[in-house]
């Protein structure tokens, strides 16, 4: 059973955003749904990768602010 450390939820346009740091007996993990027309997605990093996870999410959006549109 996951425990929740941490949680947060955020709205943009139609689309439910859940954002959760969890923990199990395998250890913690970033659980991140989203729900949309009564369906959800979810995506799971290890919290061994959340730095890198993070890093490249910012490096993608860095690059994108610096190409010609």
């Amino acid at each position: 059973m996951d425990n929740i450390i941490e949680a947060r939820e955020l709205q943009i346009e139609r689309k439910h955003f859940y954002v959760e740091l969890r923990e199990n007996d395998r250890g913690r993990f970033l659980r991140i749904t989203e729900e949309a027309h009564g369906r959800r997605n979810s995506i799971i990093v290890p919290s061994t990768g959340v730095e890198d996870f993070t890093a490249t999410i910012a490096e993608v959006l860095t690059n994108n602010e610096a190409a010609p549109a």
